[in-house]
């Protein structure tokens, strides 16, 4: 025991208890005044609080008028302790009513700081506690989006500067004579161009997506053509990679949005080509899903594949699977619009499971919402 701590006892039984001893003993929270005590959490109702506040104050004050009668207390004194008792009483129950409100004020200024990671405890059931809880689920999802921001910042400046160093490097030393201006040196600064081209078109796309500018316009067509002609348009990006489609039925049709299943199939396409080997085949099969009008599209290669534990995170933003870099090409932003664009028609799309490369499956219902 410390020798300089004040001792204060209470003598029960010929023992004296030092009730600065039990004081390490008693909860932190408790000791430091932490923790805001609620004793109307329970109540669903702010009314229900407020009456229940009413009625602790004229309680108390009845009491003590009742016992000040029976000391005979002078009315001037028992009138003061009535009130003091009445306030103490009102001061306990109503700080635990709006310790929600007053949480939420300082995590709304810290808010406007930019700081989202504040959050309010949300343990009462009446109206305060249902805004608390809103109040939480907000900050959560200002936290996510402010996340995304930055990360977003940081991919798209990365993914700019690697086709700009690239080229800034290609054109120094044309102008430096290192390099001379042939075809192979050309085509690697047209290279650089056409991923930037892409990149910024893709970002364009995102933008629309994010900001609901690019609503559906389902109309039923012809499956096949539809593939064949697409097939055809992306072949440059294959290199010597061929193409196989397979629709059953022959005469199969399908009730989508035509420009944004093009989004879709042109960059699963385009990724199974960039993942392709040389002289690889890139598989289309479509066929009826469950409905009149649905639609499942597979898209197989005989690439890598992707791992099991990342196949969640393909269709995230600038992810890249099988083992990418930001050098070969992509953009890690064409799955991404897939996903948003199959969402958009209320279906799915997932990584199937596959004995070799890549089955990426696209289920669409037959009336998009």
């Amino acid at each position: 025991m410390d020798p300089h701590r004040p001792r204060c006892g209470l003598r029960a039984g010929g023992t004296v208890l030092n009730t600065a001893d039990l004081r390490p003993s008693l909860p932190r929270r408790l000791r430091l005044g932490r923790g805001n005590p609620r004793p109307l959490d329970r109540l669903r109702s702010i009314k229900a609080k407020l009456g229940v506040l009413v009625i602790a104050s004229v309680f108390v004050s009845t009491l003590l008028i009742i016992l000040g009668l029976r000391a005979e207390v002078r009315f001037r004194y028992m009138l003061v302790f009535t009130s003091l008792a009445c306030l103490a009483v009102t001061l306990v129950l109503a700080h635990g009513m709006t310790s929600p409100l007053r949480e939420m004020t300082a995590a709304a200024q810290a808010m406007a700081r930019g700081d989202y990671s504040r959050r309010v405890r949300a343990t009462s059931r009446d109206e305060v506690g249902r805004l608390a809880g809103a109040f939480n689920h907000m900050a959560a999802d200002l936290e996510a989006v402010d996340r995304h921001r930055r990360e977003l910042v940081a991919n798209v400046s990365h993914e700019l500067r690697t086709p700009i160093s690239a080229l800034h490097a290609v054109l120094e030393n044309l102008v430096d004579g290192v390099q001379k201006p042939d075809p192979d040196t050309l085509g690697l600064a047209l290279t650089q161009t056409a991923r930037l081209g892409r990149l910024v078109s893709q970002l364009l796309d995102l933008s629309r997506l994010d900001s609901g500018a690019m609503p559906l316009q389902a109309r039923e067509f012809a499956v096949r053509p539809f593939l064949v002609a697409l097939t055809q348009e992306t072949g440059a990006l294959g290199g010597d990679v061929r193409f196989e489609v397979d629709v059953q039925p022959a005469e199969l049709t399908a009730r989508a949005d035509p420009e944004r299943l093009h989004q879709v199939v042109t960059n699963l396409v385009a990724n199974a080509c960039w993942h392709s080997p040389f002289g690889g085949t890139v598989s289309l099969r479509a066929r009826r899903d469950d409905g009149i009008g649905s639609l499942c599209l597979e898209v197989l290669d005989e690439g890598p594949g992707i791992p099991s534990a990342e196949r969640g995170r393909v269709f995230e933003r600038f992810t890249r699977g099988g083992g990418s870099s930001s050098t070969d090409g992509g953009t890690g932003l064409g799955l991404a619009i897939a996903r948003w664009a199959v969402d958009l028609h209320g279906g799915d799309i997932s990584v199937a499971e596959s004995s070799h490369g890549c089955r990426i499956r696209v289920l669409l219902p037959g009336d998009p919402t």
